[in-house]
């Protein structure tokens, strides 16, 4: 008896419920109803079942097939899931139910809830290149140097990383300034350098550089090779 409850268990498959529906269906204007109807109706075309019967999803929710046929139709409203007809290779035409519209919704809906965390830690780091900045120049900073890093940030898109490398570069030269840190950051953008792990790959080759043309002009090209006596030869020739 419990071999053919297993079997029977194993043989109704399982149903795959996308963790971010759980967490976003609120934010996508559903009901607590609307998400088990939404479930019942992925258990049941995961099953096979390309187009639910109503009485079959009635059974499930405990209500009436016209209700379950009303649920089907408000999921259709909110447009989260779809009807497309589809052909096979002799020409015979099926129904079936789409979630394509639900999975675009909750991936756009999770952009724009990263976007939004995006822009609160770039507002953090932000304050903190004000301070960083602040701290380096031994001065509060002037309306214009703020409006310069905010462009370079929001405008120009320099991540806060990028641009706290730059005004390292500035204070190791003992530049402090924001034009300096602009030609140099602009410099970077030619390059295509946006990450510290570039600015430092960069910093390497250029150290190479200047350290072949060091040797380089450390060697007299015009120099001529000073000849080496050969005492030994001349040893036994005068012998």
């Amino acid at each position: 008896m419990r071999n053919d409850l297993l079997f029977e268990w194993l043989r109704m498959g399982n149903v795959t419920i996308p963790n971010a529906l759980l967490a976003h269906y609120k934010a996508l204007g559903l009901t607590n109803d609307d998400l088990i109807t939404l479930i019942q109706l992925l258990s049941i075309t995961e099953n096979g079942q390309h187009f639910p019967d109503s009485h079959v999803l009635a059974d499930r929710l405990n209500v009436s097939p016209e209700e379950a046929y009303k649920a089907i139709h408000q999921l259709m409203t909110k447009k989260i899931i779809t009807l497309e007809t589809q052909s096979d290779e002799e020409g015979k035409t099926t129904d079936h139910l789409s979630f394509d519209l639900l999975y675009e919704k909750i991936l756009k809906l999770m952009s724009v809830q990263e976007n939004e965390e995006r822009d609160i830690q770039t507002e953090i780091s932000s304050k903190e290149l004000y301070s960083l900045f602040e701290q380096e120049f031994g001065r509060g900073l002037s309306a214009i140097e703020i409006q310069t890093l905010d462009m370079w940030l929001n405008e120009d898109k320099h991540s806060p990383e990028l641009i706290q490398m730059a005004l390292r570069e500035a204070v190791l030269n003992q530049v402090y300034s924001l034009k300096y840190i602009d030609r140099i950051l602009l410099s970077w953008e030619k390059k295509n350098i946006r990450t510290k792990v570039q600015v430092e790959k960069e910093a390497k080759r250029r150290r190479s550089q200047q350290s072949k043309q060091s040797f380089d002009s450390e060697s007299d090209p015009n120099e001529k090779p000073v000849p080496m006596y050969n005492w030994l030869k001349n040893k036994f020739e005068n012998d």
